[in-house]
Formats: C-alpha cells, structure tokens, sequence
C-alpha cells in the first residue's frame, strides 16, 4: 500500500559556513507525489544549495523518479548545487544507473552531503 509523500523544508550550515535548504521526504514518492514534491521545490529553485533527504522513503516508482530528475534539471540550468542522502542501497543503483549522478552527488549521510556543497 502506497503512503502519501510529505515534504518539509530545513535549513542547515555546511562545514564552511554556507547556509543550505534541507527538503526532507516522507512516505513513498510516484505521481500522486507532484503536488507535494514540485510545490515544496519551487520555493527553493534557485535559492542556493540544497540537500535532497531520501532517509524516511521507502518507495519510489519510475514516475516519482522522473519528478526528482525534472528538479534537479531545473537545478543544473540555474546553477544550483544539489545533494542527496538517506537512499537506500537498491535506490542507491537505481539513481545511479539512470544517470542523477549527472546533476547531484549521492551520499551516504547528511553530514557528508553538506559537506560537498
């Protein structure tokens, strides 16, 4: 059974001082996901570096993963830096094999992510 997806907003410090948004994911993430997933992002496109929390996502579907690559194209054509973290080690290949690598780094923590930004 499917869990609606909610999306909350953070902020965070890197280790050099840069102030970073945090868009924290919870449930599963698919089409009925949009809604939830592109409004929070509008609120930060373009507004400086932001990390992508995946660590309470148990599920994401082909379409859920076309509405995370349609925000990080969004990102790498206004020039914002985008990292990911908290994904499980099957979503984990799964980014990496359809290429998310390209737009964000994928990491194994929050710690690590902030860090490369």
């Amino acid at each position: 059974m499917q869990t609606d997806t909610r999306t909350t907003i953070d902020r965070t410090t890197s280790p050099s001082g840069v102030a970073i948004s945090v868009m924290r994911f919870t449930g599963d993430i698919s089409s009925t996901s949009k809604e939830s997933v592109h409004g929070a992002w509008q609120g930060l496109a373009g507004n400086g570096p932001v990390l992508l929390d995946f660590s309470k996502v148990e599920y994401i579907n082909s379409s859920g993963i076309g509405l995370i690559i349609t925000m990080l194209m969004e990102a790498d054509k206004a020039g914002q830096k985008v990292a990911i973290f908290g994904l499980t080690p099957h979503f984990q290949k799964v980014f990496t094999m359809v290429g998310i690598g390209k737009y964000a780094g994928l990491h194994k923590d929050e710690a690590t992510a902030a860090a490369s930004l």
